[in-house]
């Protein structure tokens, strides 16, 4: 069955932080899986270059919008390619491609008679002399009173008009905007009430905190949106009488999903209807919270106006991660930066941690005491402990050659069952918990390992020593399966160790007399001044 994984498109506006990667890290699990499943998998993602944050940006350091975007697109590949993320293709919205498929996609659902022109209001500044983009507004929500911007509250999570917000100011000069009328299109939206709830009531596989907020927008009353904007960056409407109009980036940047799927087929020469037309597809994507309402009812709106596409099937939607017990702030500078991070940590470190601690379905802290903890104990001291005892006791008494011996049976039916456990959960979501098991299994490895101790076991009874060892061995190998979605890096050092062909999510043997290359250790300890230097760190980027 073909596999669609659609990963959030993060804003080349600024360094990517851990709470970007805590909601995206599922897609990678994801595609490595069912890679590993032996399915067909297309993984797609990019830069949203688009977003009135990257204009209020350039605006701020005084460049074209293109130096900001080049600069943090760059910066953001190559930190996913550090952590390892396998996309099969990442794009960016202000690629010509990606423009031309957009204008494409608007096109056909303004034929599909799902857009039309409505005069409205929308904020002007006088001072600057423009309309204002919805993000160019601040001011407070008039649900919960918090502060939010023009297009959504980030507390209460309703999605908004930049004219509903109270005490509004412009966040370029702080001026207080006034409302004028001036004509877009908008989109339908309250033409698929229906049709959206009869498919979110038909939905599985979705996150709770997915279901409950379109429930909720679902019971108020779906509104239709003004899909074109008054704004100086993003992509014209190919309409006629709008073609001074740019598409409204909350549609343009979802359809980037669909665009890069027909960029990478053109590229590559696959066939991206393979993963978007017909009902044998199961398409997933991966976002924070405040990205439900985005690819849980608009996205779905969308495909359903174009027609013949294939709607989402499972939403794995992370809550938040917040940095030593407060909310993460890029404006505060309180965030863990990942170009930071991964120049400084093992990228399996990082990956493991954000997995077993992160946001899955309660916001979660990331806590650089517990960072160090989770490399010391859990995978440097179970995992890399059990792997280089084993290795290096085969290596020093076997001449590097697995020993002759018969595996045991129960260890062996124990492996398959959690191939099976282990697979479910994560096609469920459920990656902590599938990782949680996996470690368990882990922990009595190394039960097994002291119980039998092979050290006396070679001077008294060699052959229980072989059965020992050899038995440790095809643990090792199919560890490097169950582990590789989760912690790729080590499982490929593993593959290495043993010369296992490629792997895959299935019992894997190690044949006696396999030559075992030189081990290296998979994780090293982390000094516990790591700890008061992170957070020194973290204070003063925080008084700068």
């Amino acid at each position: 069955m073909p596999i669609l994984i659609g990963g959030a498109w993060p804003y080349a506006n600024g360094s990517l932080h851990i709470g970007h990667v805590a909601g995206l890290i599922s897609g990678d699990i994801l595609a490595r899986y069912y890679r590993l499943r032996g399915e067909k998998v297309l993984y797609v993602s990019g830069s949203d270059c688009h977003g009135t944050p990257i204009a209020i940006r350039a605006r701020k350091e005084g460049v074209e919008a293109k130096a900001i975007t080049d600069r943090y697109h760059n910066e953001i590949v190559d930190c996913f390619a550090k952590l390892g993320f396998s996309y099969d293709y990442y794009s960016r919205t202000d690629d010509d491609f990606h423009k031309k498929e957009v204008q494409q996609i608007f096109k056909r659902i303004w034929d599909n008679n799902y857009l039309y022109a409505k005069t409205g209001e929308q904020c002007y500044c006088e001072t600057c002399q423009q309309f204002l983009p919805d993000r160019y507004v601040e001011g407070k929500c008039p649900h919960c009173g918090s502060i939010a911007r023009g297009d959504q509250c980030d507390n209460c999570t309703s999605i908004l008009n930049s004219v509903e917000l109270l005490e509004k100011s412009c966040k370029l000069c702080g001026a207080e905007p006034v409302v004028k009328e001036t004509e877009h299109l908008y989109f339908k939206l309250s033409g698929f009430q229906k049709e959206l709830e009869s498919f979110v009531a038909n939905s599985s596989g979705w996150r709770d905190n997915a279901i409950k907020l379109t429930e909720r927008y679902l019971q108020e009353g779906l509104q239709d949106r003004a899909v074109t904007r008054d704004i100086d960056l993003g992509i014209f409407a190919p309409v006629p009488g709008f073609e001074d109009k740019r598409i409204y980036v909350w549609m343009e940047a979802v359809c980037g999903y669909l665009t890069a799927s027909i960029e990478w087929a053109e590229k590559t020469g696959g066939d991206w209807r393979e993963f978007w037309q017909g009902d044998d597809i199961t398409a997933y994507y991966v976002h924070g919270k405040d990205n439900v309402p985005f690819h849980s009812l608009i996205w779905p709106a969308l495909l359903l106006a174009h027609g013949d596409l294939h709607l989402p099937d499972k939403i794995i939607s992370s809550e938040y991660l917040t940095l030593e017990r407060r909310k993460i702030s890029t404006s505060q500078n309180w965030a863990v930066w990942i170009p930071d991070i991964v120049d400084n940590y093992n990228p399996d470190t990082i990956r493991y941690f954000i997995i077993i601690n992160g946001p899955e379905k309660r916001d979660a802290d990331f806590s650089w005491r517990e960072f160090v903890n989770s490399n010391n104990g859990e995978l440097l001291g179970a995992f890399g402990n059990f792997v280089n005892r084993n290795l290096v006791f085969i290596k020093k008494s076997f001449q590097s050659k697995v020993p002759a011996g018969q595996v045991n049976e129960e260890i062996k039916a124990q492996i398959i069952k959690l191939y099976s456990e282990a697979g479910s959960l994560i096609e469920a979501g459920e990656f902590k918990t599938a990782l949680e098991l996996i470690f368990s299994f882990v922990r009595s490895a190394n039960k097994y390992f002291d119980e039998q101790q092979p050290w006396l076991q070679i001077k008294n009874d060699p052959q229980a020593c072989g059965n020992t060892l050899f038995t440790c061995v095809q643990i090792i190998a199919n560890l490097a399966n169950l582990l590789e979605p989760f912690v790729p890096f080590a499982a490929a050092k593993i593959k290495k160790y043993l010369a296992l062909p490629d792997l895959k999510w299935e019992y894997t043997a190690v044949e006696k007399g396999t030559v075992i290359a030189d081990v290296e250790v998979l994780f090293a300890r982390l000094d516990k001044k790591i700890i008061e230097e992170e957070l020194a760190k973290l204070q003063n980027l925080n008084k700068s």
